[in-house]
């Protein structure tokens, strides 16, 4: 039987930081991934990677009052100062790595300017960061020896006696189900955009890692906190980096007016993503938009500025709108971004589950809140990774194997999936319900929401889960059965939306990216506090837990 002591679900940047964490803490850490590591959706990240360096005049707790107002002062502050103390020491591990982080005139590491902070405090790597220390990480994670399970795919957990205990997963490759045997297992397996259409995510940011930890018992928290980010591309839904913003591009509308003035006077295009999102989507529902978008002007920048730093963002602009950013304006939207919501884990990523971790988007340790400040994404996966994976290997020591009945836990897992081959063909399609439910998410648990357009959601929700109970799939092969892999994420998704939309109800106030038109106001004396999701027998159950202040008292959010 395959066992590991710490079992990593997920080869993002999360997962690859805590694999080496575990391999340098003596424990046997395997990593597990559906897609090869450097396929992971860590590679989309484009701006850069925050930290606040004391010799640059910058201070931690600069950097943490930033991500607190930013939070919209739902992050936990706690949490929030173990980020931003970790995160120049984290930022020069990943230099002395051999991520090549662009550098100024003097040679010393270049910062850009990011929203929502008061400080030029981004390091980066032209306009594909994370790609860049993607790379750099998977060449870490081959030195460590860690072994890898690439291209197998996660089907359940398994628990005995309250305890993790493994994980049954589906070797692409062959059809072949396993049953894999961990003293712990963390989950990195990033966020679920794609149950929003369109998405600025892969089409793998499926919520596998969320729904395998919310059916086994594991708490979620924050989930109705959703990021629009304010610079996509009409229809694709494909990312246009906050390093246009960073580097000094103006948003404008039909006019040529910088609307931004109105909404965020001294921050203007840089306010949180949060803010300018809302401001885009006013304008746009007012009339003052271009064919539903309204526009992202570099042309000031100039051709050498943006070949050097934006040189990715300019392909995509030409090659999706047909705009060249060095002379004309490009069109942009809002579109789902990330999820600020995720597995409720403490600062050393540890759940409600005895050996179950979880760190990076599929986590809540509560360092994004309301609303995520650009370009500290890259940064928790790299800070609560590799506390989750020093943890995890600690917690293995001296632990032995629970007893594992492999044969009847494959056998069972195997008549499972079988079932879902079986179906026959009554011309639903997996796709179909998939397209229902982003477009019901987009329409009603988006930018500007409400309770009727939510409710709504909820409703077609229900109906969604019971036509996938009997959805066909029509590969009935063993190999790359890309199928039924599908179908299985469809799950997952369809779990994750369910605790978003429930979650979006329960708020009765507009706090980050949660804006209720019709309770349009902030509302610190009854809901400053998070709402936690557990799996019921009959759907989700919501609970609170109050908001962690340490020192920063909540205020009115300005920019």
């Amino acid at each position: 039987m395959l066992e590991h002591d710490v079992l990593i679900i997920g080869a993002g940047l999360a997962g690859m930081r805590a694999a080496i964490a575990a391999r340098a803490g003596g424990a046997n850490a395997a990593i597990i991934s559906k897609v090869h590591p450097v396929r992971s959706h860590s590679s989309a990240a484009q701006g850069g990677i925050n930290a606040a360096l004391t010799d640059r005049g910058d201070e931690w707790e600069d950097h943490a009052y930033d991500t607190i107002k930013g939070s919209d002062y739902l992050g936990d502050q706690d949490a929030i100062e173990v980020m931003c103390r970790s995160a120049g020491q984290s930022l020069i591990d990943m230099e002395h790595m051999g991520v090549t982080f662009n550098r100024d005139e003097e040679g010393k590491l270049g910062t850009r300017a990011f929203g929502g902070q008061r400080r030029a405090r981004t390091f980066f790597v032209g306009d594909f960061t994370g790609q860049a220390l993607l790379h750099v990480m998977f060449e870490q994670l081959i030195k460590s020896g860690v072994q890898r399970y690439e291209e197998w795919f996660v089907t359940s957990l398994i628990i005995e006696e309250g305890q993790v205990a493994g994980v049954t997963a589906l070797e692409i490759r062959t059809g072949k189900l396993h049953a894999i045997r961990a003293k712990s297992v963390i989950f990195c397996s990033g966020g679920c955009g794609r149950l929003f259409e369109p998405s600025t995510n892969a089409l793998i940011v499926t919520g596998d890692g969320m729904a395998l930890a919310y059916n086994a018992g594991a708490k979620l928290m924050d989930m109705e906190m959703v990021q629009y980010h304010p610079t996509t591309i009409s229809g694709s839904g494909v990312l246009l980096s906050e390093a246009a913003r960073g580097e000094g591009a103006y948003l404008r509308d039909k006019n040529g007016e910088r609307f931004m003035e109105k909404y965020a006077p001294n921050m203007m295009e840089l306010a949180s993503r949060d803010v300018v999102s809302r401001s885009e989507q006013t304008e746009i529902n007012a009339g003052n938009g271009v064919n539903g978008c309204v526009l992202l002007d570099c042309t000031h920048l100039g051709e050498k500025l943006i070949m050097e730093k934006l040189g990715q963002i300019r392909e995509l602009g030409l090659d999706l709108t047909g705009k060249d950013m060095i002379k004309e304006l490009v069109p942009i939207r809002p579109g789902m971004h990330y999820i600020m919501g995720g597995i409720k884990t403490d600062i050393d990523g540890q759940t409600n589950l005895p050996g179950v971790y979880a760190a990076g988007e599929c986590a809540n340790v509560s360092v994004h809140g309301g609303n995520r400040l650009g370009a500290n994404s890259l940064l928790d996966t790299i800070v609560f990774g590799e506390r989750s994976g020093t943890h995890a290997a600690a917690f293995t020591r001296g632990q032995s194997y629970i007893n594992v009945n492999e044969g009847e836990v494959v056998a069972r897992e195997e008549q499972r999936l079988q079932g879902m081959l079986d179906r026959p063909d009554n011309g639903d399609r997996w796709g179909k319900i998939r397209l229902a439910m982003g477009d019901s998410m987009n329409r009603n648990v988006a930018v500007f929401r409400n309770k009727e357009g939510i409710e709504e959601t909820i409703q077609e929700l229900q109906e969604l889960k019971t036509r996938y109970t009997s959805v066909p799939v029509h590969n009935k092969g063993k190999v790359f059965n890309t199928d039924l892999i599908f179908a299985l994420e469809l799950g997952f998704m369809l779990d994750c939306a369910e605790t978003i939309a429930v979650s979006a109800l329960e708020r009765k106030e507009s706090r980050g990216a949660q804006f209720r038109i019709d309770y349009p106001k902030r509302d610190d004396e009854n809901w400053l506090k998070h709402i936690v999701v557990s799996q019921g027998e009959v759907g989700p159950e919501l609970s609170n837990l109050p908001v962690t202040i340490t020192k920063w008292t909540p205020e009115e959010r300005k920019y």
